[in-house]
Protein backbone atom coordinates (compact mmCIF):
# COMPACT_ATOMS: atom_id res chain seq x y z
CA UNK A 1 0.00 0.00 0.00
CA UNK A 2 3.09 2.19 0.51
CA UNK A 3 4.45 1.21 -2.38
CA UNK A 4 1.50 2.16 -4.40
CA UNK A 5 1.12 5.63 -2.75
CA UNK A 6 4.09 6.77 -3.80
CA UNK A 7 3.72 5.56 -7.22
CA UNK A 8 0.41 7.27 -7.20
CA UNK A 9 2.11 10.86 -5.75
CA UNK A 10 5.27 10.70 -8.08
CA UNK A 11 2.67 10.37 -11.30
CA UNK A 12 0.58 12.78 -10.34
CA UNK A 13 3.75 14.95 -9.29
CA UNK A 14 5.22 14.35 -12.79
CA UNK A 15 1.86 15.24 -14.37
CA UNK A 16 1.72 18.48 -12.91
CA UNK A 17 5.43 19.54 -13.78
CA UNK A 18 4.18 18.69 -17.56
CA UNK A 19 1.41 20.76 -17.06
CA UNK A 20 3.08 23.90 -15.89
CA UNK A 21 5.87 22.94 -18.37
CA UNK A 22 3.43 23.34 -21.23
CA UNK A 23 1.73 26.32 -19.96
CA UNK A 24 4.85 27.90 -19.85
CA UNK A 25 6.55 27.15 -23.00
CA UNK A 26 5.48 29.05 -26.42
CA UNK A 27 3.25 26.12 -27.71
CA UNK A 28 0.74 26.75 -25.10
CA UNK A 29 0.81 30.26 -26.61
CA UNK A 30 0.42 29.05 -29.93
CA UNK A 31 -2.29 26.59 -29.02
CA UNK A 32 -4.16 29.57 -27.40
CA UNK A 33 -3.98 32.00 -30.36
CA UNK A 34 -4.38 29.25 -32.92
CA UNK A 35 -1.17 30.41 -34.49
CA UNK A 36 -0.05 28.36 -37.18
CA UNK A 37 0.81 27.74 -40.82
CA UNK A 38 -1.79 28.90 -43.27
CA UNK A 39 -4.46 30.32 -41.19
CA UNK A 40 -6.27 32.61 -42.90
CA UNK A 41 -6.93 34.59 -40.17
CA UNK A 42 -3.18 35.74 -39.63
CA UNK A 43 -1.95 35.80 -42.92
CA UNK A 44 -4.91 37.03 -44.90
CA UNK A 45 -5.67 40.69 -45.45
CA UNK A 46 -4.35 43.27 -42.78
CA UNK A 47 -4.54 42.04 -38.86
CA UNK A 48 -7.82 44.51 -38.32
CA UNK A 49 -10.92 43.47 -37.36
CA UNK A 50 -13.14 46.12 -38.65
CA UNK A 51 -11.68 46.72 -42.06
CA UNK A 52 -12.50 50.43 -42.03
CA UNK A 53 -9.75 50.46 -39.59
CA UNK A 54 -6.24 51.31 -40.92
CA UNK A 55 -2.88 49.71 -39.97
CA UNK A 56 -0.58 51.99 -38.11
CA UNK A 57 2.96 50.84 -39.20
CA UNK A 58 6.19 52.34 -37.27
CA UNK A 59 9.53 52.53 -39.03
CA UNK A 60 13.01 52.91 -37.70
CA UNK A 61 16.05 52.24 -39.65
CA UNK A 62 20.07 52.43 -38.75
CA UNK A 63 22.49 52.95 -41.21
CA UNK A 64 25.98 51.19 -39.86
CA UNK A 65 27.94 51.11 -43.26
CA UNK A 66 28.65 53.10 -46.31
CA UNK A 67 29.72 50.21 -48.27
CA UNK A 68 30.05 52.03 -52.00
CA UNK A 69 29.72 55.13 -53.67
CA UNK A 70 29.37 54.92 -57.17
CA UNK A 71 29.45 58.26 -58.99
CA UNK A 72 29.58 57.02 -62.70
CA UNK A 73 26.44 55.03 -61.94
CA UNK A 74 25.33 57.57 -59.82
CA UNK A 75 24.54 54.30 -57.04
CA UNK A 76 24.60 54.62 -53.41
CA UNK A 77 25.27 51.17 -51.72
CA UNK A 78 24.66 50.44 -47.73
CA UNK A 79 23.92 48.64 -44.79
CA UNK A 80 21.07 49.27 -43.35
CA UNK A 81 19.03 47.73 -40.20
CA UNK A 82 15.26 48.34 -40.26
CA UNK A 83 12.81 47.80 -37.34
CA UNK A 84 9.17 47.58 -38.30
CA UNK A 85 6.57 47.86 -35.34
CA UNK A 86 2.43 47.25 -35.94
CA UNK A 87 -0.44 46.21 -33.99
CA UNK A 88 -2.67 42.94 -34.93
CA UNK A 89 -5.52 43.13 -33.19
CA UNK A 90 -5.89 39.20 -33.32
CA UNK A 91 -3.21 38.95 -30.81
CA UNK A 92 -3.84 39.46 -27.38
CA UNK A 93 -2.44 37.24 -24.43
CA UNK A 94 -2.58 37.42 -20.50
CA UNK A 95 1.55 37.12 -19.07
CA UNK A 96 0.00 36.08 -16.00
CA UNK A 97 -1.59 32.57 -17.57
CA UNK A 98 1.98 31.84 -19.13
CA UNK A 99 4.56 32.32 -16.31
CA UNK A 100 5.21 36.08 -17.16
CA UNK A 101 5.98 35.24 -20.96
CA UNK A 102 5.04 38.86 -22.99
CA UNK A 103 6.60 38.28 -26.28
CA UNK A 104 7.44 35.02 -28.33
CA UNK A 105 9.49 34.60 -31.56
CA UNK A 106 7.33 33.04 -34.11
CA UNK A 107 8.14 32.34 -37.99
CA UNK A 108 7.24 35.05 -40.52
CA UNK A 109 4.82 33.02 -42.89
CA UNK A 110 2.43 32.72 -39.83
CA UNK A 111 1.71 36.58 -40.07
CA UNK A 112 0.71 39.47 -42.24
CA UNK A 113 4.01 41.38 -43.08
CA UNK A 114 3.77 44.98 -44.42
CA UNK A 115 4.42 45.10 -47.78
CA UNK A 116 6.98 47.81 -47.40
CA UNK A 117 9.86 48.45 -50.42
CA UNK A 118 12.45 50.95 -50.55
CA UNK A 119 11.79 53.19 -53.70
CA UNK A 120 15.36 53.97 -54.73
CA UNK A 121 16.66 50.18 -54.66
CA UNK A 122 17.77 48.55 -57.70
CA UNK A 123 19.15 45.74 -56.65
CA UNK A 124 17.35 43.15 -54.46
CA UNK A 125 19.49 42.00 -51.03
CA UNK A 126 20.30 38.64 -52.15
CA UNK A 127 21.70 37.48 -48.27
CA UNK A 128 18.27 35.49 -46.37
CA UNK A 129 15.96 37.81 -44.69
CA UNK A 130 15.66 37.15 -40.83
CA UNK A 131 12.96 34.42 -40.44
CA UNK A 132 11.48 35.26 -37.27
CA UNK A 133 9.04 38.02 -35.65
CA UNK A 134 8.90 38.97 -32.29
CA UNK A 135 4.74 39.17 -31.15
CA UNK A 136 4.03 41.14 -27.41
CA UNK A 137 1.37 39.89 -25.39
CA UNK A 138 -1.00 43.38 -26.15
CA UNK A 139 -1.05 42.69 -29.95
CA UNK A 140 2.45 44.71 -31.34
CA UNK A 141 4.39 42.37 -33.62
CA UNK A 142 8.29 43.81 -34.49
CA UNK A 143 9.89 42.75 -37.55
CA UNK A 144 13.88 43.80 -37.35
CA UNK A 145 15.98 42.79 -40.63
CA UNK A 146 19.42 43.69 -41.98
CA UNK A 147 19.93 44.23 -45.57
CA UNK A 148 22.69 45.82 -48.04
CA UNK A 149 20.20 48.16 -50.22
CA UNK A 150 22.07 49.57 -53.67
CA UNK A 151 19.64 52.81 -54.35
CA UNK A 152 19.95 55.10 -56.50
CA UNK A 153 21.34 58.66 -55.77
CA UNK A 154 22.00 61.70 -57.52
CA UNK A 155 25.00 63.13 -57.34
CA UNK A 156 26.30 66.79 -57.53
CA UNK A 157 29.84 66.82 -58.59
CA UNK A 158 30.46 70.14 -59.41
CA UNK A 159 32.85 70.97 -56.20
CA UNK A 160 34.06 67.26 -56.36
CA UNK A 161 36.13 66.43 -54.21
CA UNK A 162 34.90 68.70 -51.67
CA UNK A 163 31.91 68.26 -52.46
CA UNK A 164 28.63 67.37 -50.23
CA UNK A 165 26.20 64.50 -50.48
CA UNK A 166 22.60 63.97 -49.68
CA UNK A 167 21.43 60.27 -50.45
CA UNK A 168 17.79 58.79 -50.07
CA UNK A 169 16.04 56.10 -48.61
CA UNK A 170 12.39 55.65 -48.58
CA UNK A 171 10.08 53.75 -47.74
CA UNK A 172 6.25 53.03 -49.07
CA UNK A 173 3.58 50.50 -49.26
CA UNK A 174 3.24 48.54 -52.47
CA UNK A 175 -0.04 47.71 -52.64
CA UNK A 176 -2.25 50.09 -49.69
CA UNK A 177 -3.25 52.98 -49.75
CA UNK A 178 -3.08 55.27 -47.09
CA UNK A 179 -6.71 55.14 -45.79
CA UNK A 180 -5.11 51.14 -45.26
CA UNK A 181 -1.68 51.78 -44.45
CA UNK A 182 -0.15 54.65 -42.36
CA UNK A 183 3.52 54.78 -41.72
CA UNK A 184 5.16 56.54 -39.02
CA UNK A 185 8.60 57.45 -37.19
CA UNK A 186 9.78 58.88 -34.16
CA UNK A 187 9.96 62.49 -34.35
CA UNK A 188 13.32 62.09 -31.84
CA UNK A 189 15.00 61.02 -34.35
CA UNK A 190 15.76 64.12 -35.25
CA UNK A 191 18.66 63.87 -32.78
CA UNK A 192 20.54 62.18 -35.54
CA UNK A 193 21.50 65.85 -36.59
CA UNK A 194 24.28 65.35 -34.08
CA UNK A 195 24.56 61.92 -34.32
CA UNK A 196 28.33 60.60 -33.15
CA UNK A 197 28.88 57.83 -36.44
CA UNK A 198 31.72 56.81 -34.38
CA UNK A 199 29.72 54.54 -32.11
CA UNK A 200 27.11 52.77 -35.12
CA UNK A 201 29.29 53.33 -38.18
CA UNK A 202 31.26 50.27 -39.08
CA UNK A 203 32.95 51.66 -42.03
CA UNK A 204 32.45 54.70 -44.40
CA UNK A 205 34.33 54.09 -47.39
CA UNK A 206 35.79 57.76 -48.61
CA UNK A 207 32.73 59.64 -46.84
CA UNK A 208 31.62 61.34 -43.48
CA UNK A 209 28.40 61.07 -42.76
CA UNK A 210 27.10 64.31 -41.20
CA UNK A 211 23.88 63.46 -39.81
CA UNK A 212 20.50 62.08 -41.18
CA UNK A 213 17.14 63.78 -41.20
CA UNK A 214 13.75 62.00 -41.70
CA UNK A 215 10.15 63.24 -43.43
CA UNK A 216 7.46 62.09 -44.44
CA UNK A 217 5.43 62.74 -47.27
CA UNK A 218 1.95 61.97 -49.38
CA UNK A 219 2.56 60.60 -53.22
CA UNK A 220 0.04 60.00 -55.74
CA UNK A 221 0.86 56.65 -57.44
CA UNK A 222 -1.04 54.69 -59.62
CA UNK A 223 -4.23 56.53 -58.92
CA UNK A 224 -4.52 56.81 -54.96
CA UNK A 225 -2.29 58.14 -52.18
CA UNK A 226 0.84 56.69 -50.39
CA UNK A 227 2.47 57.59 -47.15
CA UNK A 228 6.46 57.87 -47.70
CA UNK A 229 9.11 58.12 -45.16
CA UNK A 230 11.82 59.84 -46.22
CA UNK A 231 15.79 59.16 -45.07
CA UNK A 232 18.36 61.20 -45.68
CA UNK A 233 21.65 60.51 -45.66
CA UNK A 234 24.32 63.74 -46.07
CA UNK A 235 27.79 62.99 -46.16
CA UNK A 236 31.13 64.55 -47.37
CA UNK A 237 33.65 63.07 -49.46
CA UNK A 238 37.18 62.64 -47.56
CA UNK A 239 38.97 65.18 -49.86
CA UNK A 240 42.85 64.49 -48.86
CA UNK A 241 43.81 61.58 -51.04
CA UNK A 242 42.62 63.24 -54.28
CA UNK A 243 43.97 66.63 -53.40
CA UNK A 244 47.18 64.88 -52.90
CA UNK A 245 46.70 62.69 -55.61
CA UNK A 246 45.32 64.57 -58.40
CA UNK A 247 44.91 68.21 -57.62
CA UNK A 248 48.47 68.37 -56.28
CA UNK A 249 50.34 66.75 -59.21
CA UNK A 250 48.79 69.04 -61.46
CA UNK A 251 49.70 71.76 -60.32
CA UNK A 252 53.06 70.61 -60.11
CA UNK A 253 53.09 69.94 -63.63
CA UNK A 254 52.34 73.79 -64.23
CA UNK A 255 54.69 74.33 -61.89
CA UNK A 256 57.34 72.39 -64.06
CA UNK A 257 55.83 74.18 -67.31
CA UNK A 258 56.55 77.77 -65.85
CA UNK A 259 59.99 76.46 -64.87
CA UNK A 260 60.69 75.13 -68.34
CA UNK A 261 61.07 78.97 -69.27
CA UNK A 262 64.10 79.25 -68.38
CA UNK A 263 65.34 76.18 -70.72
CA UNK A 264 67.32 77.18 -73.65
CA UNK A 265 65.50 77.82 -77.18
CA UNK A 266 67.93 76.58 -79.31
CA UNK A 267 66.88 72.91 -80.11
CA UNK A 268 63.70 71.26 -79.82
CA UNK A 269 64.18 70.13 -76.04
CA UNK A 270 61.95 72.66 -74.29
CA UNK A 271 59.55 71.79 -77.07
CA UNK A 272 59.44 67.94 -76.32
CA UNK A 273 59.92 68.80 -72.64
CA UNK A 274 56.26 70.88 -72.94
CA UNK A 275 54.76 67.88 -75.00
CA UNK A 276 55.50 65.55 -72.04
CA UNK A 277 54.09 67.75 -69.45
CA UNK A 278 50.59 68.44 -71.58
CA UNK A 279 50.53 64.58 -71.92
CA UNK A 280 50.38 63.82 -68.14
CA UNK A 281 47.85 66.88 -68.10
CA UNK A 282 45.64 64.59 -70.38
CA UNK A 283 46.48 61.21 -68.79
CA UNK A 284 44.73 62.75 -65.42
CA UNK A 285 41.92 64.24 -67.47
CA UNK A 286 41.12 60.48 -68.92
CA UNK A 287 41.47 59.47 -65.63
CA UNK A 288 38.95 62.11 -64.23
CA UNK A 289 36.32 60.97 -66.41
CA UNK A 290 36.29 57.51 -65.32
CA UNK A 291 35.25 59.06 -61.78
CA UNK A 292 33.15 61.51 -62.84
CA UNK A 293 28.65 60.77 -63.75
CA UNK A 294 28.77 61.52 -67.63
CA UNK A 295 24.83 62.59 -66.66
CA UNK A 296 25.98 65.86 -64.79
CA UNK A 297 24.09 69.18 -65.84
CA UNK A 298 27.41 71.37 -64.65
CA UNK A 299 30.99 70.96 -65.58
CA UNK A 300 32.82 69.86 -62.57
CA UNK A 301 35.32 72.46 -61.14
CA UNK A 302 38.06 69.90 -61.26
CA UNK A 303 37.12 69.33 -64.77
CA UNK A 304 37.50 73.93 -65.28
CA UNK A 305 41.13 72.73 -63.26
CA UNK A 306 41.95 70.19 -65.81
CA UNK A 307 41.27 72.29 -68.65
CA UNK A 308 42.22 75.59 -67.73
CA UNK A 309 45.95 74.13 -66.69
CA UNK A 310 45.66 72.39 -70.16
CA UNK A 311 45.15 75.52 -71.66
CA UNK A 312 48.06 77.73 -70.03
CA UNK A 313 50.12 74.77 -71.46
CA UNK A 314 48.78 74.78 -74.78
CA UNK A 315 49.41 78.69 -74.95
CA UNK A 316 52.85 78.24 -73.49
CA UNK A 317 53.98 75.72 -75.52
CA UNK A 318 52.41 77.96 -79.07
CA UNK A 319 54.64 80.36 -77.40
CA UNK A 320 58.30 78.35 -77.26
CA UNK A 321 57.29 77.88 -81.03
CA UNK A 322 56.73 81.69 -82.04
CA UNK A 323 59.78 82.97 -80.25
CA UNK A 324 62.16 79.37 -81.83
CA UNK A 325 61.11 80.70 -84.95
CA UNK A 326 61.76 84.47 -84.58
CA UNK A 327 64.61 83.36 -83.35
CA UNK A 328 65.64 80.92 -86.51
CA UNK A 329 64.49 83.82 -88.32
CA UNK A 330 67.13 85.88 -87.20
CA UNK A 331 69.80 83.53 -86.94
CA UNK A 332 69.15 82.59 -91.07
CA UNK A 333 69.06 86.55 -91.50
CA UNK A 334 72.90 86.90 -90.13
CA UNK A 335 73.66 83.74 -92.13
CA UNK A 336 72.61 85.13 -95.45
CA UNK A 337 74.22 88.41 -94.65
CA UNK A 338 77.15 86.48 -94.06
CA UNK A 339 77.16 84.78 -97.86
CA UNK A 340 76.62 88.14 -99.49
CA UNK A 341 80.10 89.76 -98.24
CA UNK A 342 81.91 86.83 -98.88
CA UNK A 343 80.59 87.08 -102.52
CA UNK A 344 80.86 90.65 -102.22
CA UNK A 345 84.75 90.10 -101.70
CA UNK A 346 84.87 87.53 -104.54
CA UNK A 347 83.62 90.20 -106.80
CA UNK A 348 85.91 92.39 -105.48
CA UNK A 349 88.91 90.14 -106.56
CA UNK A 350 87.78 89.57 -110.11
CA UNK A 351 86.54 93.11 -110.84
CA UNK A 352 90.10 94.23 -109.60
CA UNK A 353 92.46 93.12 -112.41
CA UNK A 354 89.72 93.72 -114.90
CA UNK A 355 89.36 97.63 -114.12
CA UNK A 356 93.47 97.60 -113.96
CA UNK A 357 93.19 96.13 -117.32
CA UNK A 358 90.73 98.27 -118.47
CA UNK A 359 93.00 101.73 -117.08
CA UNK A 360 96.19 100.48 -118.95
CA UNK A 361 94.22 100.28 -122.45
CA UNK A 362 92.85 104.11 -121.90
CA UNK A 363 96.45 104.89 -121.24
CA UNK A 364 97.94 103.58 -124.40
CA UNK A 365 99.14 106.71 -126.44
CA UNK A 366 100.50 105.59 -129.12
CA UNK A 367 97.14 103.91 -130.34
CA UNK A 368 95.31 106.05 -133.14
CA UNK A 369 92.34 106.79 -133.14
CA UNK A 370 91.85 104.23 -136.24
CA UNK A 371 93.34 101.50 -133.69
CA UNK A 372 90.97 102.60 -131.01
CA UNK A 373 87.71 102.30 -133.28
CA UNK A 374 88.86 98.94 -134.78
CA UNK A 375 89.62 98.28 -131.11
CA UNK A 376 85.87 99.31 -130.16
CA UNK A 377 84.30 97.86 -133.26
CA UNK A 378 86.03 94.48 -132.35
CA UNK A 379 85.00 94.37 -128.77
CA UNK A 380 81.18 94.64 -129.82
CA UNK A 381 82.05 92.06 -132.63
CA UNK A 382 83.93 89.34 -129.64
CA UNK A 383 80.74 89.54 -127.36
CA UNK A 384 81.75 88.19 -124.05
CA UNK A 385 85.08 87.71 -124.99
CA UNK A 386 86.38 91.03 -124.35
CA UNK A 387 87.41 92.47 -121.09
CA UNK A 388 84.50 95.37 -121.32
CA UNK A 389 81.79 92.61 -121.46
CA UNK A 390 83.54 91.14 -118.57
CA UNK A 391 83.35 94.29 -116.61
CA UNK A 392 79.63 94.88 -117.46
CA UNK A 393 78.88 91.24 -115.97
CA UNK A 394 80.52 91.74 -112.73
CA UNK A 395 78.71 95.08 -112.40
CA UNK A 396 75.78 93.73 -113.37
CA UNK A 397 76.55 91.30 -110.07
CA UNK A 398 77.19 93.74 -108.02
CA UNK A 399 74.41 96.24 -108.38
CA UNK A 400 71.95 92.59 -107.60
CA UNK A 401 73.99 91.74 -104.84
CA UNK A 402 74.09 95.52 -103.31
CA UNK A 403 70.42 95.85 -104.09
CA UNK A 404 70.29 92.44 -102.03
CA UNK A 405 72.37 94.15 -99.09
CA UNK A 406 70.01 97.07 -98.91
CA UNK A 407 67.06 94.80 -98.54
CA UNK A 408 68.96 92.96 -95.46
CA UNK A 409 69.66 96.38 -94.29
CA UNK A 410 66.33 96.84 -93.79
CA UNK A 411 65.86 93.90 -91.72
CA UNK A 412 68.52 95.01 -89.04
CA UNK A 413 70.49 91.62 -87.55
CA UNK A 414 69.02 90.74 -84.54
CA UNK A 415 65.80 92.58 -84.54
CA UNK A 416 64.14 89.06 -84.65
CA UNK A 417 65.94 88.45 -81.74
CA UNK A 418 64.48 91.35 -80.12
CA UNK A 419 61.16 91.23 -80.76
CA UNK A 420 61.38 87.31 -79.38
CA UNK A 421 62.38 88.42 -76.77
CA UNK A 422 59.58 91.54 -75.87
CA UNK A 423 57.14 88.58 -76.66
CA UNK A 424 58.57 86.16 -74.16
CA UNK A 425 58.68 88.56 -71.24
CA UNK A 426 55.72 89.71 -71.68
CA UNK A 427 53.88 86.25 -72.63
CA UNK A 428 55.52 85.11 -68.77
CA UNK A 429 54.10 88.08 -66.64
CA UNK A 430 50.89 87.07 -68.87
CA UNK A 431 51.63 83.42 -67.72
CA UNK A 432 52.28 84.18 -63.95
CA UNK A 433 49.26 86.63 -63.72
CA UNK A 434 47.03 83.96 -65.21
CA UNK A 435 47.65 81.30 -63.46
CA UNK A 436 47.49 83.29 -59.63
CA UNK A 437 43.96 84.40 -60.66
CA UNK A 438 42.71 80.99 -62.42
CA UNK A 439 43.68 78.87 -59.22
CA UNK A 440 42.97 81.93 -56.72
CA UNK A 441 39.19 81.93 -58.32
CA UNK A 442 39.15 78.26 -58.64
CA UNK A 443 39.79 77.68 -55.06
CA UNK A 444 37.40 80.55 -53.87
CA UNK A 445 35.23 78.55 -55.65
CA UNK A 446 35.14 75.03 -54.11
CA UNK A 447 35.79 76.67 -50.82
Amino acid sequence: MMVQALIFLFVLTESEVEESSFECSWQAILKKLDLRENNDKYTVGRPVKDHRRWTWVYIEMKIFAIIDVREADQMFVSYIWVSMRWDNEHIWWDPDEFCGQKHILVPVKYLWMPDLTIVEMTERDKTAPNPHVDIHHHGWVEYRDGQVVTSTCTMHVYKFPFDIQDCRISFKSITHSEEELKLFYNTSDYFWAQWDTTDTMQTQSEWLVHYLSIHNKSVNHFGFEQTVIVYTITMKRRSELYVANFLLPIFFFLCLDFASFLMSDTGGEKVGFKVTVLLAVTVMQLILVDILPPSSNTIPLIEIYCIGAFTLMMLSLMETILVMYFKDKDRTLIDKIEVNQKLIENTDDKLNPLLCCCTGINKKTCTSAEDAAKEVHSFSNEGSSGPHTEVSCVMEKVSEELAEMKKLIGEMPGYWHKTAEKIHKCFTIFYIIAVLLFLSTLFYMWQ
